[in-house]
């Protein structure tokens, strides 16, 4: 029997290339990688566009967020596994302009704070960051827009948010002082650690994410692979062995950086102060590992009203877990 053709989008990841370079065993499956380039943003918002819009590809790397949306709303039509291709942790995503006399998660109390969307994966874990840290996300004066240049996202203005002006982004606001702070996964484009003028509101980002991450186990995944339902249906085995794949392709990168640690000059000692802290499979796929953390997501979507109902993570995985 011929190996079933699979052709999945992504972003760019270095983690995912021995997949893509043909490195990693795919026994019954013939995968393609239809990757982005250069790590550009506007190829990862079309990869995750194509993984479900796009019935010419078998699946790829989906929003987190998107695909709890789905499962509030009975849409099963895509098949979510367990793999998790972009995680991140919040605490240096969030700025400041240079000379503010912000410090710290707890002094955002109140304050005129701007983001990019409301609803995206990686706002509710910048929440789900607030709430560890002390503040309650609730106080937060909301302005959405774009940070330099649009995503390609569109995002729900909750009430008591408001849009930023049209023609003005959200980096100009903060600069201008009419926003205290912004979240962006992206470093904004006038940020500078040391010149500014948008500098980060925990230079030590680190040590506070460390801690985040020991007390509530959270390296937070944002973005997972999902496939559509009807190549699962016809092929039911193909959910577990994607998932296996994406583990041996983890698994090889790992061992490539232990072995080769020279993409930057001190990244031995990072690799080692990061399995030192949280273990060698940090960034890891499949379940029961990374219950933990998507229960942690959906519980926060749905605390903060973005979700129905209180979706569990054996409703999230259903079909993976029936495979």
């Amino acid at each position: 029997m011929a190996d079933l053709p699979i052709s999945l989008t992504c972003a760019d990841y270095i983690r995912v290339l021995p997949l893509a370079a043909g490195m990693v065993e795919t026994p019954g499956m013939k995968i393609t990688m239809l990757l982005g380039r250069s790590g550009k943003w506007t190829d990862r918002a079309e990869a995750l566009r194509r993984a479900t819009g796009d019935t010419g590809v078998t699946g790829g790397e989906g929003s987190m967020a998107q695909h709890l949306y789905r499962i509030d709303r009975k849409d099963r039509s895509h098949v979510g596994l367990p793999v998790f291709p972009l995680r991140n942790l919040p605490g240096r995503d969030f700025y400041v302009r240079a000379g503010s006399p912000l410090r710290s998660l707890k002094d955002l109390a109140g304050k005129r704070i701007g983001t990019y969307s409301i609803t995206a994966s990686g706002s509710i874990w910048y929440r789900h960051f607030m709430r560890w840290g002390g503040l309650d996300p609730s106080t937060i004066d909301w302005t959405i827009g774009d940070i330099d240049a649009s995503f390609g996202l569109s995002s729900i203005v909750p009430p008591g948010a408001k849009l930023a002006p049209e023609g003005r982004s959200l980096s100009q606001m903060l600069i201008a002082g009419e926003l205290d702070a912004i979240t962006s996964p992206p470093r904004p484009k006038d940020y500078h650690p040391i010149k500014g003028p948008i500098v980060r509101l925990l230079p030590d980002f680190a040590a506070v994410e460390a801690a985040y991450w020991r007390e509530t186990g959270c390296f937070a995944p944002q973005h997972l692979i999902t496939i559509r339902r009807e190549v699962w249906e016809a092929n039911r085995w193909v959910a577990r062995s994607l998932t296996d794949v994406f583990e041996a392709c983890e698994t090889m990168f790992a061992a490539a950086q232990r072995s080769f640690p020279y993409a930057t000059p001190w990244q031995e000692v990072e690799v080692e102060r990061t399995v030192l802290h949280m273990g060698e499979d940090f960034h890891a796929h499949g379940l029961p590992r990374c219950a933990k953390e998507v229960d942690a997501f959906c519980a926060e979507a749905h605390r903060l009203g973005l979700t129905s109902r209180r979706v569990g993570v054996d409703e999230f995985f259903e079909e993976y877990l029936t495979s």
